[in-house]
C-alpha cells in the first residue's frame, strides 16, 4: 500500500503520536504534530486563519505524516492526503492512554511529539470523544477523503500488527 501523505486522527490518548512517529520512521517522511504548530511554548493557540494557512503550506509538501485532530481544519489535511489512519480505540483505552502518557512523560511539550497537558477539559474531551467528536470526524473522512485509503485501528494490539505489516511491505 502506497502512503506518501498520511493523516492520523483519533481521540487523545489513542496513540496518534506514536503511530505518526512510527510511520514517519518506516516511510522515511517528515512527521508533523499539529499541536506543535497550533501551540506556542506557553500553550497559546495560533489564530484560526494562521493555523489554516500553516496547514495549507504543510500539506503542499510531497510527503508527510500529520497527527492531530483540530476538527475545524481537518478538511485541509483530508483533501490533501492519500491515507487516513483513524485511531478508533475504546474510551477506556484512550483514557488509560492519557494517564499513562502523563506518568511516562510528565506535563509539558516534548520534542518527541508529546504535548501533554491533563486537566478536566482534556479528560472530558477524551471521555466523550466517541459520542461527540467521532461522528463529526467520520463524516469529514467520508466527505473529504472519499476514495482514499482509510485504516481503522481499534486496539493497541491491532495497531502493532498493522505497523508490522507496513514495515514488512517496505
Amino acid at each position: 500500500m502506497q502512503m506518501n501523505r498520511v493523516v492520523v486522527v483519533g481521540s487523545g490518548g489513542s496513540g496518534k503520536s506514536h503511530v505518526a512517529r512510527e510511520l514517519g520512521r518506516l516511510l522515511q517522511v517528515p512527521v508533523i504534530h499539529l499541536d506543535a504548530v497550533y501551540y506556542d511554548d506557553e500553550w497559546n493557540p495560533l489564530p484560526p486563519e494562521k493555523f489554516e494557512a500553516a496547514q495549507r503550506e504543510l500539506v503542499g509538501e510531497p510527503c508527510w505524516v500529520i497527527d492531530g485532530n483540530h476538527n475545524s481544519s481537518l478538511y485541509i489535511r483530508l483533501a490533501a492526503c492519500d491515507t487516513v489512519v483513524m485511531m478508533d480505540v475504546p474510551t477506556w483505552a484512550a483514557l488509560w492512554g492519557i494517564f499513562f502518557r502523563q506518568l511516562r512523560h510528565g506535563s509539558g511539550q516534548h520534542g518527541s511529539g508529546v504535548y501533554n497537558r491533563i486537566h478536566w477539559g482534556v479528560v472530558s474531551y477524551v471521555a466523550t470523544y466517541r459520542r461527540r467528536m467521532r461522528p463529526k470526524v467520520l463524516a469529514k473522512i467520508n466527505e473529504f477523503a472519499a476514495g482514499k485509503q482509510v485504516v481503522y485501528l481499534t486496539s493497541r494490539a491491532e495497531t502493532r500488527r498493522w505497523l508490522e505489516r507496513v514495515a514488512a511491505g517496505r
